[in-house]
């Protein structure tokens, strides 16, 4: 299976044994390119328009309105593009990857729309918002657009349905990305992501407890 057993287990127990990629900063070359705006560029994109929607959620007093179920939904649209986030940054990319990135993304856009709809029934959803969340429904098709770019070779074999077993396992990268860069990205996705969506379904959460009588 892709995610159990001893093969598994022990792929992982190691997973930065592999020399470092180097993501060059300045070379032109299409493929240096690519990854450098999607390591750069896009995946840290994520968090601007992330803080302003929370911002705008607690502008308009979610937790008197919507409350915790529109708060939910938030949490589900951030696990739908965390997932195959932390895959694409951690695993080899493979049909399997791939394939998780694009079901992933199509289930982010269908979230993402019964979210609207939940929202504009219960509070005033700006038009600044709903542009708002345009950026947040474009990412991950953005990113998984570049990944694949990146990954032709197995783009063509997940349409061909793998070249075999191993190409639906879920494997480190070779060459794993480099640590720092890991780390910076976490921090900057716990802090403009994780944080302010917990602190908005504390809030939701708060507002839904009944008044003790006095």
């Amino acid at each position: 299976m892709a995610f159990c057993g001893k093969p598994f287990v022990r792929s992982w127990q190691h997973w930065r044994r592999g020399r470092d990629l180097s993501v060059p900063l300045h070379s032109t070359a299409v493929e240096d390119t690519n990854r450098r705006f999607l390591l750069y560029g896009v995946l840290p994109m994520w968090v601007v328009p992330a803080v302003a929607d929370w911002w705008m959620h607690k502008r308009t007093r979610i937790e008197h309105t919507s409350g915790v179920k529109e708060s939910a939904v938030h949490a589900l649209m951030m696990t739908e593009a965390g997932v195959p986030v932390a895959m694409g940054l951690l695993a080899r990319i493979n049909p399997l990857v791939l394939s998780v990135m694009g079901g992933a993304a199509l289930a982010h856009g269908a979230t993402a729309l019964y979210d609207v709809s939940l929202a504009t029934k219960k509070r005033e959803v700006h038009p600044v918002e709903q542009h708002i969340h345009s950026f947040l429904e474009v990412l991950p098709l953005s990113a998984m657009a570049f990944t694949a770019c990146l990954h032709a070779d197995e783009v063509r074999a997940a349409l061909r349905g793998g070249r075999g077993r191993g190409d639906w396992v879920l494997l480190p990268k070779d060459r794993p990305l480099p640590a720092k860069y890991l780390a910076g990205l976490g921090v900057a996705i716990g802090a403009g992501v994780i944080l302010p969506y917990a602190e908005e379904m504390s809030r939701c959460l708060r507002a839904r407890r009944p008044v003790a009588a006095s």
